[in-house]
C-alpha cells in the first residue's frame, strides 16, 4: 500500500512537471531530445483534457531540470546483497524470505545470496528452493569467498538459482542424505536418496544444467571444485568478486524457473547488502546446538538453585528465561525427545547422590546420561549441527559435580539438629532462678521462663530442658540427667 501511494504521488509530480515543460503544446521539443514516449502519452492526453498556461521559459527550465532529476533518482534500480555464512535451518530460510520480499517490494534488479555453508536441514532447504523458484526478482547465488563450500544442502540451493557462480578456490557438492544414530533399513534409506535426487533433478532441469552429473552429488556424494563445475555446466561462471561476476553476465541470456527467457546489466550497479534483523540474529546464535545445551544446563542450574533457596527470586528468574530460550530454539530443532529424557534423568541421579550417599556411583551415571543425552540432542544430518563431545563434556562434568555438590549440603542441612524456635530449647541447659518445687523459674538462652521439675531444684542449679508445653518448659536436674536425643 505504501509503494502504491508513492508511485501515485510519483506520477502526480511528474505529470505537474510536464505541464510546466510543455506551456500548452502536447508535443514539444527540449532541445535537440525529445521527449520519451510515456511522457508525450501523459502530455496529449493532458492538453486534450485540460488547458495549460504558458510559464516563464527560466521556470519551465527548472522544472525540467527537477524532472530529470526524479527520473534518474526513482528509476534506478540497486541489487541486494545478503550474506549466508551459517548451516541451512529455519532462521535462514526466514532471512533468505525476508530479502526476496523487500527486494520486490523496492523493484530491484537481482538478489545476491553469498553463500558459505556445510549444508543443513532438508525442509529449511525445499522452503528456500521454494522462495527463490517463486521469486519475480531473479536470484544470483554465488560460493564465495575462496575456501567456500556449498555443501549438501547449499548444492541444491545453488542449483535452483536463476544464476549460479563460484569463487576460485571454493567446491560444493557431498549431498547424499545421512542420518545422525543409526542406519534404517535399506527400502527407507531407499526412499529418502531417490526423494532428494528428484529434488535435485527438478531445480536444475529448470535451469538448463547438467541434471545427470548433479543427481550423482546425491547418489553418489560426489563433490566438484568451480571449475570442474563450470566446465560439466553445473554454474555458470566463476568470479573473483562481485564486480567480475557482474561484469561476465552483462547482457547474457539466462532461464529462469517457469522457462522464460531473461538478461541482466549489473555492471557498476549499487550493491544494498541486508542484515539479519535482531530476532534472527538472536535465534540463528541460540540455533547453535553447542549453545542451546549450555542454555539449558544453565537454565536448569538456577532453578535449581532457586528450589533450594526459596525466595531469592533471581536465579529462579534467571533459570526460566534461560529455559524458555533453550526451548524455543529446541522447537526450530530436529530434537530427540529421548535425548531429553536421558537429560532429565541425569538430573535425577545427581539428586539421588546426595540422598543415598553412593560414594559418586550415581554421580558418575549422571554425567555418563547427561553427556550422552547432549550428543544425541539434537538429529542433524551433518556434524556442524550436532553438539560436539567437548561441549558435552563441559556441561556435564562440572554441572553434575555441582549438582551433587550442592545436594550433598541441602541433606546435611535437613539432618542437623534444629537450633530454633520450640524445638532449639530441647536438650538446652539453663540454670534455676528459684527453687523448682515442682515450679519455679529458670534462665534459657537469656529469657526467664516458667519450668516444672518432677525433681526438687535449688535455686543456681543447673537444669536441662526435656519438654516444651506452651509456655512452660518440663525439666530435670542436670545430675539427673538421661542421654539427650534428638
Amino acid at each position: 500500500m505504501k509503494s502504491l501511494r508513492k508511485n501515485s504521488m510519483l506520477r502526480l509530480i511528474l505529470r505537474s512537471m510536464l505541464r510546466l515543460i510543455l506551456g500548452g503544446a502536447a508535443l514539444q521539443r527540449c532541445g535537440n531530445e525529445a521527449v520519451p514516449s510515456t511522457a508525450l502519452a501523459a502530455a496529449v492526453t493532458l492538453s486534450a483534457r485540460e488547458p495549460v498556461f504558458p510559464r516563464p521559459a527560466k521556470f519551465r527550465s527548472f522544472a525540467a531540470a527537477f524532472l530529470f532529476f526524479l527520473l534518474t533518482t526513482f528509476s534506478s534500480a540497486d541489487v541486494l546483497k545478503i550474506v549466508i555464512n551459517d548451516a541451512i535451518q529455519p532462521v535462514t530460510a526466514e532471512f533468505i524470505g525476508r530479502a526476496i520480499d523487500v527486494a520486490v517490494a523496492h523493484h530491484d534488479q537481482a538478489v545476491l545470496i553469498e553463500m558459505n555453508t556445510p549444508g543443513g536441514l532438508v525442509d529449511s532447504t525445499r522452503e528456500i528452493i521454494d522462495k527463490i523458484v517463486a521469486s519475480p526478482v531473479p536470484v544470483i547465488v554465488y560460493i564465495t569467498p575462496a575456501g567456500s563450500r556449498a555443501g549438501s544442502a547449499g548444492i541444491f540451493i545453488l542449483e535452483a538459482a536463476d544464476v549460479a557462480a563460484m569463487a576460485p578456490g571454493t567446491n560444493a557438492g557431498a549431498a547424499h542424505p545421512v542420518t545422525l544414530f543409526g542406519t534404517p533399513d535399506e527400502t527407507m534409506m531407499k526412499k529418502i536418496e531417490n526423494d532428494t535426487a528428484a529434488l535435485m533433478r527438478s531445480v536444475t532441469a529448470k535451469r538448463g544444467r547438467n541434471v545427470e552429473l548433479a543427481e550423482s552429488a546425491v547418489r553418489e556424494s560426489k563433490s566438484f571444485t568451480e571449475q570442474e563445475a563450470l566446465d560439466k555446466k553445473l554454474i555458470d561462471y566463476v568470479a573473483p568478486s562481485e564486480q567480475d561476476l557482474f561484469r561476465q553476465m552483462n547482457g547474457k541470456t539466462f532461464k529462469r524457473f517457469d522457462g522464460a527467457s531473461a538478461t541482466l546489466n549489473l555492471t557498476a550497479q549499487p550493491l544494498r547488502n541486508y542484515q539479519m534483523t535482531l530476532k534472527e540474529q538472536i535465534l540463528s546464535y541460540i540455533m547453535d546446538p553447542n549453545i542451546t545445551l549450555i542454555i539449558l544446563a544453565i537454565g536448569a542450574l538456577c532453578l535449581y538453585v532457586e528450589f533450594n533457596h526459596p525466595g531469592a527470586v533471581v536465579p529462579g528468574t534467571i533459570g526460566v528465561i534461560f529455559i524458555v530460550l533453550a526451548a524455543f530454539a529446541m522447537h526450530l530443532m530436529p530434537i530427540r525427545y529421548a535425548a531429553l529424557a536421558m537429560i532429565f534423568v541425569a538430573f535425577l541421579l545427581f539428586a539421588a547422590e546426595a540422598k543415598f550417599a553412593s560414594h559418586g556411583v550415581l554421580t558418575t551415571g549422571g554425567i555418563v546420561l547427561l553427556t550422552l543425552g547432549g550428543l544425541l540432542l539434537v538429529d542433524a544430518p551433518i556434524p556442524e549441527m550436532r553438539v560436539r563431545l567437548v561441549t558435552a563434556l563441559a556441561v556435564s562434568v562440572p554441572l553434575g559435580l555441582v549438582t551433587a555438590f550442592l545436594m550433598s549440603i541441602a541433606v546435611r542441612a535437613r539432618r542437623n539438629k534444629i537450633v530454633t524456635g520450640q524445638q532449639g530449647l530441647i536438650g538446652e541447659i539453663g540454670i534455676a532462678q528459684t527453687e523448682l518445687a515442682p515450679t519455679g523459674k529458670i534462665f534459657v538462652h537469656g529469657e526467664l521462663w516458667d519450668a516444672v521439675s518432677t525433681i526438687p531444684v535449688s535455686a543456681g542449679e543447673q537444669i536441662v530442658i526435656r519438654q516444651v508445653d506452651g509456655l512452660t518448659l518440663r525439666v530435670d536436674p542436670v545430675t539427673a540427667a538421661r542421654p539427650v536425643t534428638a
